[in-house]
Parts: structure tokens; sequence; C-alpha cells
């Protein structure tokens, strides 16, 4: 496979996961009350923050000795908004014969997405930071898992998609792979982020 067919069908894969992550939004109902960080300098009236988390750049701040570890190779922007004012910022990569990530930062909470009750929840600590690990995509469970690491108004989130056709990953549990990479990157997010 091509890295571009590669990078289109990641693409789909991570618009999937959008689409599905859109009903993480707060209710337009009026009475929801803040769920994330009160630490949030603008958030809006329904307590998601006006803008995803700063002080990491998903794109930029990953350590090359992350990617390198990982074989991550081919970093494409991936930024998004939804519905309600959700917003990702950050890129995709792929590994070679091996599973597709984006890593993005989200003004999502891992609150919100504890909240939505998706299957396999699973949550953990990083240094810190809570984190979160889900299956989201329901027609292809054991391929694809998302990890939210919990910032300031947000979180970090990472989409892991790992088809069992994948030589070099597709036999391994999506969400370990998730996790570990989660791990690796969480340290070299500020504390202030």
């Amino acid at each position: 496979m091509t890295s571009r067919s590669l990078s289109w069908k990641v693409s789909g894969l991570v618009l999937g996961a959008v689409f599905v992550l859109a009903g993480c939004g707060p209710a337009d109902d009026g009475d929801r009350k803040p769920t994330g960080s009160t630490n949030s300098p603008a958030t809006s009236k329904t307590g998601l923050a006006a803008d995803v988390p700063s002080g990491f750049n998903a794109c930029n701040d990953i350590p090359q000795a992350v990617l390198d570890s990982e074989k991550l190779l081919d970093k494409t922007p991936n930024d998004s908004n939804a519905n309600g004012g959700i917003k990702w910022r950050g890129c995709l990569w792929a590994k070679t014969d091996g599973y597709a990530a984006s890593i993005q930062t989200t003004n999502i909470t891992v609150d919100m997405v504890q909240d939505k009750k998706f299957p396999d929840s699973r949550e953990f600590t990083i240094g810190n930071r809570r984190a979160l690990s889900t299956r989201q995509i329901a027609d292809r469970p054991a391929e694809a898992c998302t990890v939210n690491v919990e910032m300031k108004g947000g979180s970090l989130e990472l989409n892991l998609t790992n088809p069992a056709s994948s030589k070099a990953t597709g036999h391994l549990n999506t969400c370990d792979l998730a996790r570990g990479l989660a791990e690796k990157i969480a340290p070299a997010m500020p504390a202030t982020a």
C-alpha cells in the first residue's frame, strides 16, 4: 500500500472517529455544568473550552525519539471542528505495515469522554494526569482505540487504527498500543498544559 493511499485510509478512519466523537460535546439543553478543568482561560456557557489546550503542539512537540521508537512517519496535519464548538488540532502518523495514529489536542475533556460510557473504558494515570482509553468505533472495536490524556481545558487525544492485516502490529491489542504511545508522549507535555 502506498503512503498516499494509507494516508487516505487513515484520514477516512479518523474522520469516522471524529463523527463518532462529535457526540462527546455538551448537550444544548443549557443545564450542563462544566465537567472539565476549570483552569481553562475561556469557556463557553456549556463548559466547553473555547479552544484546544495550549502549551503543547501535537504536531511539533512530540519528541523525535518517540516518533523514531514507534517508527511513525508521514506526518500529515489533521485539524477539524465539530458542532457545538468541539475542536481538534494535530497530525496523523503512520507506521509502515503497522498502526496509524491521529494525535491531537482537543477541547473535549476526559470527563466528557467518560460521560459517554464508551465500551471497554479504562481509566489510568500517566504521571499526574488522568487518562482514559475507550473503544469508540462500534463496527471495528478491536482495530480502533482512543486514549484521552488530561490537559487544562481539554485533553491530548490519540486515535489508533490497527487493522489485523497490519504485519507489524495487527496481532497486538490496539488499546495497549495507544496507551503505550500516550505514556511515551505525555512526559513531554509541560505541567502547565
